[in-house]
């Protein structure tokens, strides 16, 4: 079993504590996981065991917070508390077969390699470099602050700017970077990477602009997870009803690009390495429900699942429906 942490909020009272089913047990010191990892990093000391050390007697009932009929609120997995613009969230695509793919589908129009199954087949050929080489570079993109995070049961919104909105079920990884400069990874988190895929269907190109969208990560926080090979479902509801659902897979295994290459690839850049940042960092898809033809309607339910991270993530497709408008600049000139 993994050892899940679940950060949680009652108003302005914030909690940490240890998914133990069907309860939670709260931390004695550690309010939330940026805390937390803080403390082993400057005492050198392993998160598994920060967290018995500070384990309270007070337990909460885990389903009725799971439900959103407690009191208590479930947080993203893991954020900054004080300064959310402090939190990189960020991700590698073209790690999986299928999402490869989905990409080429989207894009292709002759029987010459699209620039994504380039950027995929140098991956399978260089993205597993021998330890202590270093290998082909993987694609990259930005997703925002850590103000485009959001919890379990949280919707997921397509502003209205947007022309879709789709989930990408994938595990994130949570980082923090130490007051030496040296990135440590606190753990996993099951996520969903949403994005605009018809807008990035018109042009491989519109991908950065495609994935500037709200996302979420959790419910819990896996801190001592290998992430070889890690079996999952993703399946849509709509009014009830599962309309579409499909069996995914992920981890280091499962991928063209090792855990470490791409862990390089991105922190190989000195201004992800600046002390006391948080990172969320998303490893790619398996399937989606696009590439399938799904297309999600305001308040259908994505569900993403994977096994030994807990309880399913679930958020609520939230699409705005007032009119784009120009957004005018003021000059100060």
């Amino acid at each position: 079993m993994t050892t899940r942490l679940i950060q949680l909020q009652q108003g302005s009272i914030r909690k940490l504590g240890l998914v133990e089913e069907p309860n939670v047990r709260l931390l004695t010191k550690f309010a939330t996981v940026y805390d937390l990892a803080n403390e082993a990093i400057n005492t050198n000391t392993k998160l598994t065991d920060l967290v018995r050390q500070h384990l309270s007697e007070e337990t909460l009932e885990y389903d009725s917070i799971y439900a959103g009929t407690s009191a208590w609120r479930i947080l993203p997995a893991a954020d900054h508390p004080e300064e959310p613009a402090r939190c990189l969230v960020t991700g590698t695509g073209l790690t999986h077969t299928a999402s490869a793919k989905n990409r080429n589908a989207m894009h292709a129009k002759s029987d010459n390699l699209t620039d994504s199954m380039k950027m995929f087949q140098w991956g399978l050929e260089g993205g597993r470099p021998a330890e202590g080489q270093i290998g082909v570079a993987p694609e990259w993109f930005y997703k925002g602050n850590g103000t485009v995070l959001r919890g379990h049961g949280e919707p997921l919104e397509v502003p209205k700017y947007a022309e879709d909105g789709g989930e990408e079920p994938e595990v994130a990884g949570i980082y923090l970077i130490g007051a030496n400069g040296q990135p440590y990874r606190i753990g996993f988190a099951v996520g969903n990477e949403f994005s605009d895929h018809q807008f990035e269907k018109h042009n491989y190109l519109y991908l950065a602009g495609s994935k500037l969208r709200s996302c979420s990560i959790g419910p819990e926080l896996a801190i001592d997870h290998d992430f070889q090979s890690v079996p999952g479902t993703v399946s849509i509801e709509r009014d009830g009803q599962t309309v579409w659902s499909h069996e995914i897979k992920t981890g280091d295994a499962e991928m063209c690009h090792s855990l470490g290459n791409i862990e390089h690839h991105h922190f190989k850049f000195e201004g992800h390495r600046r002390p006391g940042d948080l990172h969320v960092h998303f490893f790619g898809a398996d399937a989606f429900s696009f590439g399938a033809g799904i297309r999600l309607n305001d308040g259908d339910v994505m569900n993403v699942r994977f096994e030994d991270f807990g309880r399913t993530l679930r958020n609520p497709v939230s699409i705005a429906h007032e009119k784009d408008a120009v957004v005018a600049v003021t000059a100060l000139g």
